[in-house]
């Protein structure tokens, strides 16, 4: 195809239709690929205590890391049906809490994904049922690591 000597960011990027109600199969594939990879990325054992360059970041764009927390937890819940919630950085290098549809990505905004949490049911209903923001709590809690989310800003 046209796309097979591509990177899955370029295929993410070429395919994302933003007037398409509908996304194509290619691009629903290619980007919820795309962001599985950096949602596992994002999570691990270690990386529980916040390196002093992203907390300065969060501090300077938020306010404090609680009113960062609190919007990336409002972004989650408010996200209606099946998507994402982002931190990203800007290409200006502003930090911004974003919420995506489905399978879209920052990638798709040309920003940098720092932190993105899947609000799909899958990846909560069992342990949380319909408590997205108690999912989204204990994602921020327990299993960010953080250190990969500072290695992640410009």
């Amino acid at each position: 195809t046209d796309h097979e000597s591509k990177s899955l960011e370029e295929i993410v990027k070429d395919t994302y239709d933003p007037q398409a109600f509908v996304q194509s199969g290619l691009f629903n594939n290619a980007s919820q690929h795309w962001n599985h990879i950096q949602f596992w990325e994002m999570m691990g054992p270690s990386g529980k205590t916040m390196p002093t360059n992203l907390e300065t970041a969060l501090v300077g764009q938020f306010g404090s890391v609680q009113s960062f927390k609190d919007e990336f937890i409002s972004a989650g819940v408010g996200q209606f049906g099946s998507g994402w919630c982002w931190l990203v950085q800007e290409s200006n290098g502003n930090l911004k809490v974003t919420k995506t549809a489905n399978g879209v990505n920052p990638l798709c905004f040309n920003q940098t994904a720092l932190l993105g949490c899947d609000v799909w049911e899958h990846s909560y209903y069992i342990d949380f049922r319909n408590k997205r923001p108690a999912y989204l709590q204990n994602f921020l809690e327990k299993l960010v690591n953080w250190e990969d989310v500072a290695k992640r800003m410009d």
